[in-house]
C-alpha cells in the first residue's frame, strides 16, 4: 500500500485521523463507516476504545470472516498503543488485508509519532481534525456548516452564534443544524438573537463590547446578567482581554489597506469596521492599563479573590474609563 491514498477516497486501506478536536475525529470516522456501509450494508464495524486494542488481537480482527462482508477496524487513541501492538499495525498496513478498512485515530503529538509516520509511509489518506484554536478558524468553522446544510447565513449570523455558544464545535454544529431546519429565508443576525436570546445577550464579548466603548453603566448590567445566567467568570475576562487586544493590533496596523489589514490581523471585514469605530477614545496607555486590570480580574476569579465577581467589575470600569482618557480635554 505504498502509493498515497486519494483524500477523497473513503474505502482506502487505511485512513489517518489526526488531531485532538473530538467532532471532527468522529466525524471522520464515520464518513468511512457510511462509505462502507453504502457499499455493503452488512459491514461488520469494530470501534475500537482507547486501550481496546491488546497486543495479538488485531490478526483476529483483521481475518476475513466466513461470509467476505467488509470489515472496518476503528482504532482510537493511536497514539496511546503499547509497543508490541504498534510493531503489529505498522506490520499489518504494509500489506493490509482485502475488504478491510483500519482507521486510526491519533492525538498528533509526538509521542507514537513513529505509528503515524508510518501510517503516512504506507500511503494511508489523511485527515486533519486539529484543534480549532483561532477566532477565524471557528468562523470558518460555522460558515462551513451552513454550506454544508445547504443554506447560507450573514458574517453578522455566524459571529453572533459564536459569541453566543462559545468554542465548542459540537454545540455550534447542531446550532447551525437547528438553525437550517427552523429557519426559511435569510438566516441573519437577528434570527440568532431570537433563537439564543438568553445566551446571546450574556455573553462576556457583549460586556466586552459595552465596555470597550465607555458605556460602563450598561456593561456593568450586562456583566450582573452574565454571571446570574451561568456564564464562567474566565470567559468574561477572555471576552474582554479580545476586544481590547484587537483595538491595539488595529491601531498599530491602522496604515495598511483594508483587505490587507483584514488578512493580517484574521478578522473577516465587518469585524475590522466594528473595531475601528470601537476605537475611538482609545491610547496606547489606555490600552495597557487596561489589559492590565484585566489580567488582575483574570487571576481574582482562577483563585485569588474571594469575590470574583466584584473583581470583575473593577476590571470593566477600568476597562471603560481607558476607553475614555483620549476623548477627555487636557488640562
Amino acid at each position: 500500500m505504498a502509493r498515497k491514498s486519494a483524500p477523497d477516497d473513503l474505502l482506502a486501506p487505511l485512513t489517518l485521523a489526526v488531531g485532538q478536536e473530538e467532532l471532527l475525529l468522529d466525524r471522520a470516522v464515520a464518513q468511512v463507516v457510511a462509505a462502507a456501509k453504502a457499499v455493503d450494508p452488512d459491514t461488520d464495524v469494530r470501534d475500537l476504545p482507547p486501550g481496546g486494542l491488546q497486543p495479538g488481537s488485531l490478526a483476529e480482527l483483521t481475518t476475513p470472516s466466513l461470509f467476505a462482508e467488509r470489515k472496518v477496524i476503528v482504532v482510537r487513541a493511536a497514539q496511546d498503543l503499547s509497543a508490541e501492538s504498534v510493531k503489529e499495525v505498522k506490520a499489518y498496513i504494509e500489506a493490509p488485508a482485502e475488504e478491510v478498512i483500519m482507521v486510526l485515530v491519533h492525538a498528533g503529538g509526538a509521542k507514537g509519532k513513529g505509528l503515524l509516520d508510518a501510517g503516512r509511509k504506507a500511503g494511508g489518506r489523511e485527515v486533519a481534525c486539529a484543534k480549532l484554536a483561532k477566532a477565524s478558524e471557528r468562523l470558518a468553522f460555522v460558515k462551513g456548516e451552513f454550506r454544508t446544510l445547504g443554506r447560507s447565513a450573514t458574517p453578522e449570523a455566524c459571529q453572533a452564534l459564536l459569541d453566543a455558544l462559545g468554542s465548542d464545535l459540537r454545540e455550534l454544529a447542531a446550532a447551525c443544524g437547528q438553525l437550517t431546519s427552523d429557519v426559511e429565508g435569510a438566516i441573519d443576525e437577528t434570527v440568532v438573537a431570537r433563537y439564543y436570546s438568553g445566551r446571546a445577550e450574556a455573553t462576556g464579548f457583549e460586556v466586552a463590547d459595552l465596555a470597550v466603548t465607555g458605556r460602563a453603566a450598561e456593561a456593568l448590567e450586562r456583566l450582573r446578567w452574565a454571571l446570574a445566567v451561568g456564564q464562567p467568570p474566565t470567559g468574561i475576562t477572555y471576552a474582554l482581554a479580545s476586544g481590547v487586544r484587537s483595538i491595539g493590533r488595529l491601531a498599530s496596523a491602522r496604515n495598511m489597506r483594508p483587505g490587507d489589514l483584514a488578512r493580517e490581523l484574521g478578522m473577516p471585514p465587518w469585524k475590522v469596521d466594528r473595531v475601528r469605530q470601537q476605537m475611538r477614545g482609545w491610547t496606547g496607555d489606555g490600552v495597557a492599563t487596561a489589559l492590565t486590570a484585566i489580567a488582575q480580574a483574570d487571576a481574582a476569579v482562577k483563585g485569588g479573590s474571594d469575590d470574583p465577581a466584584f473583581a470583575l467589575e473593577r476590571a470593566v470600569v477600568a476597562v471603560a474609563r481607558a476607553a475614555r482618557a483620549g476623548s477627555r480635554p487636557a488640562y
